[in-house]
């Protein structure tokens, strides 16, 4: 569980204040990626984030981590609900929503997600109102092409 409030208290660090910004943003820093940002629920006691950096390949662009986080303000924890095209496979999935994984692979994604959010805050990324970037309409997928459609 501690590694489930790490990434709880990341986020929020990431995140402080999800209700005072747009459902789709993106954290500027000059020098680094872009991190883009979209909250795609939210209800009263959890949110859930998409996050990912955009890259351009011969096949086109792409996000990867291409990660969701769904928060639990009531327990104070976070999880990795789905991953997709990490480690340079475009196609690379995890989804514990429609899968049952190991406690082992979920440690795995769970950990990660804690590095990078280490690392996103580390380079200075931060969701708050003055300073984040309203994302197009066309930057972001779809939400029918998201990995995961939550339903409550």
């Amino acid at each position: 569980m501690e590694l489930y409030e790490c990434n709880y208290i990341r986020m929020r660090n990431l995140v402080p204040d999800s209700d005072a910004i747009p459902d789709a943003v993106i954290s500027r820093i000059d020098g680094v990626l872009d991190l883009h940002l979209r909250i795609t629920e939210r209800c009263k006691f959890t949110t859930t984030f998409n996050l990912t950096y955009f890259f351009e390949d011969a096949v086109g662009s792409f996000p990867a981590p291409d990660i969701q986080v769904r928060i639990y303000h009531d327990a104070q924890v976070g999880e990795v609900i789905s991953c997709g095209r990490r480690r340079g496979i475009r196609n690379a999935r995890y989804n514990r929503m429609r899968n049952s994984y190991s406690l082992a692979e979920k440690w795995r994604m769970n950990r990660f997600l804690q590095k990078w959010l280490g690392y996103c805050l580390m380079q200075g990324h931060r969701f708050i109102p003055e300073r984040i970037i309203v994302a197009d309409e066309y930057a972001l997928p779809a939400a029918e092409d998201a990995l995961l459609i939550v339903e409550s």
